[in-house]
């Protein structure tokens, strides 16, 4: 009997032994991923309801404009018009229950770098909506990745047309279009300057040549004589250029382009004895024009799809805490990215009470969709099926010929014509 239970031991012992040494190992954690995840490939949110009282979580808005270099007069009023717009209507999301954070990005005016921000931008999840860009090359170099991640983008500045004409149903823009722009600036170059001949110079971006085409088409067509049209990357000196203009001896120089590469054109046309007018669309919008190419550019006219913010009596109180916040005159489109502003954040807050917690990026875009009218400061805002308003204003302006600061004379610019303009 003892004989029997020491086996039995034995061969229970081994088997104990056996069993143990053929066990699977235990599971190794998975890796995380060294690059944040998209909202494509992110985990699924959690569907535990909001806490009783509000909602939590942080939301952020992301701004692209060129903060530096030479266009950053006016990017920097982008940036700024959007984070006081985010301080001063921001409670509709802090009273949620939100943190609102605002997500600021340089993209230098260069198509490159607004594309490499704008794959950092959706790299954050918590970034559900986007004030920008200045540059319409640089919104549409960006507008790929805004559109693989569902992610909103509001324009107070883009006006090529192919912003809203490319199939990409998350962009939207509060201002009008170039096709349009520049059939008002060569309406009024007709009729009002009675101008008979024309050169057109453009700065090959899809801006200004965009505009500069759309000018030059509508010139050609009403009889105006159209002596060159010519586009340029020169930033300085512009001799190879304005010696052809002055051989031609046009009525009109026409810039398809931005203020900072227009004002020493300006100059050095008025330097070489050049009388021509001269005549340009809404990139020359800066009260930089006038600093530096001085009385070469007084009493000329622009078109504009934003005016100066003195041209809108709602903006009156947002130039006061501008100047107060920032210590100088709010900028042009600085008051329309107030009013990018307030709709990413109605249309965030639309998509919250929806949701019952914090939204996604595309809840946020089909909340855009059905936003209905906002009325901002700058004007009431309604969009149709390509993201753009369905009207906009237009603005001829002649530059003051008063003395003193550039960015103080400037908001003294005289509105000559003021158009309502459905969308094409």
């Amino acid at each position: 009997m003892m004989k029997r239970v020491s086996a039995f031991l034995i061969f229970a012992l081994l088997g104990a032994l056996l069993a143990a040494c053929g066990a699977p190992a235990a599971p190794t954690p998975t890796v995380a991923p060294t690059t944040p995840p998209t909202e494509a490939t992110a985990a699924p949110a959690p569907t535990t309801p909001p806490p009783a009282g509000g909602m939590t979580g942080v939301i952020k808005i992301a701004t692209q404009s060129p903060l530096s270099g030479p266009q950053a007069a006016l990017g920097v009023g982008i940036r700024n018009g959007a984070e006081l717009g985010l301080e001063q209507l921001g409670k509709i999301l802090t009273d949620m229950g939100f943190t609102v954070e605002l997500a600021p990005f340089d993209d230098q005016a260069k198509p490159e770098v607004g594309s490499a921000n704008a794959k950092n931008i959706i790299s954050d999840n918590d970034i559900l909506c986007l004030v920008g860009h200045l540059n319409s090359g640089v919104a549409l170099a960006s507008l790929p990745d805004y559109q693989a991640a569902s992610l909103v983008m509001v324009s107070p500045a883009n006006t090529n047309p192919k912003i809203t004409e490319s199939g990409y149903p998350n962009a939207f823009r509060i201002v009008g279009r170039d096709d349009v722009q520049g059939a008002v600036g060569e309406e009024f170059a007709r009729t009002e300057l009675k101008i008979n001949s024309v050169y057109i110079i453009h700065d090959k971006t899809d801006y200004g040549q965009g505009v500069a085409e759309f000018f030059r088409q509508n010139a050609e067509k009403n009889g105006i004589q159209v002596l060159g049209f010519e586009g340029t990357e020169e930033q300085s000196v512009f001799d190879s250029i304005l010696t052809p203009i002055q051989a031609a001896n046009p009525d009109l120089i026409y810039f398809g382009g931005i203020y900072n590469q227009a004002a020493p054109l300006f100059k050095q046309a008025r330097d070489r004895g050049i009388t021509a007018a001269f005549l340009g669309p809404d990139g020359l919008d800066s009260p930089d024009l006038l600093k530096v190419a001085g009385d070469a550019v007084k009493g000329m006219y622009y078109t504009s799809v934003a005016a100066p913010v003195s041209q809108f009596p709602d903006a009156a109180k947002f130039a006061e805490d501008y100047q107060a916040k920032y210590n100088e005159a709010a900028p042009p489109f600085s008051a329309q990215a107030y009013d990018a502003m307030g709709i990413c954040l109605q249309a965030i807050a639309k998509a919250a009470e929806t949701a019952n917690g914090k939204p996604t990026r595309a809840q946020v875009l089909e909340a855009m969709k059905t936003l209905g009218a906002y009325k901002g400061i700058t004007g009431t805002y309604e969009f149709n099926a390509k993201g753009d308003p369905v009207k906009a204003t237009y603005f001829v302006l002649q530059v003051s010929t008063e003395a003193g600061d550039p960015a103080e004379v400037w908001n003294k610019n005289a509105v000559v014509k003021r158009l309502e303009i459905a969308a094409p």
